[in-house]
């Protein structure tokens, strides 16, 4: 399904996500906003980087038009990061879930944001339009920020999860990160400790799989029972929902991830 005639942009093709038809078929896609090229270079993401275009400002419309049409249950929206933009595009953020708002009213939506620079008001703005989950990823401990995510802060991560629990009412926190890219277990463990600190609900851990030659290598493939092992730990520390295993993404089995805790919470 693509979308690119429509003048739109899903992650699940731009980052070639291995669970992309999946996904379609249970009526969960993932619309990028703001473009297809994004102003900082990680070294682990298939997204092009460089100079990035205008805002459309009728983007908004159009994918609340899109997710109508395709009788789209839960709609996930991420972004290319916009350092360019002053408010790091938290605007056209709010804009979007407005929009499928108006039109889907029974629909519910999870973003995924970068961090927003750090910006306390760009955050309340996405905070205010109300969606269900906002999700920003870690990506990775901390060791391996300088090589892995540059241009990126772990502690401003953490900071932007601590801001959405306590702005956010209600509103459930996600995040995700990557293995398999230098890090040890303990390292792992100690982020999930981190998270947890900052009352994230939802957390998702996956393969890393280098997109190219270019791209950090894959230090090692993670065994499946490593997964287990550490959803489990996950559990165990209070998260509302840990997912992980080799092709668990942060979009991955987001609408059944959301109903589980909506389940749970009338029990």
């Amino acid at each position: 399904m693509s979308l690119d005639k429509e003048g739109l942009h899903t992650v699940c093709e731009s980052a070639n996500c291995p669970n992309m038809g999946e996904c379609f078929a249970n009526r969960t896609c993932t619309f990028m906003i703001l473009g297809d090229t994004c102003t900082r270079n990680c070294r682990f993401c298939a997204v092009k980087h460089g100079q990035p275009e205008q805002i459309n400002l009728d983007e908004p419309d159009a994918i609340a038009q899109m997710a109508a049409k395709l009788g789209l249950k839960h709609v996930v929206i991420t972004t290319v990061t916009r350092d360019d933009l002053p408010d790091g595009g938290a605007g056209q953020f709010a804009a979007t879930i407005k929009a499928i708002h108006a039109v889907l009213r029974k629909v519910t939506i999870e973003v995924l944001i970068s961090d927003l620079k750090g910006q306390a008001e760009a955050l309340m703005e996405i905070i205010q339009a109300k969606p269900n989950i906002i999700n920003h990823n870690v990506e990775t401990v901390p060791r391996l920020y300088k090589t892995i995510r540059p241009q990126a802060s772990y502690s401003r991560s953490l900071q932007v999860l601590e801001r959405i629990k306590l702005w956010g009412d209600g509103i459930l926190s996600k995040s995700g990160l990557m293995l398999g890219l230098g890090e040890t277990f303990e390292e792992s463990v100690e982020v999930l400790h981190d998270l947890r600190k900052a009352d994230c609900d939802i957390v998702t851990l996956g393969q890393y799989l280098s997109p190219s030659s270019e791209h950090a290598p894959i230090d090692r493939f993670v065994h499946p029972d490593e997964f287990k092992r550490i959803e489990k730990l996950g559990l165990e520390m209070g998260f509302l929902s840990v997912s992980a295993g080799p092709l668990v993404r942060s979009s991955y089995n987001a609408s059944h991830i959301y109903g589980s805790i909506l389940e749970k919470s009338w029990k």
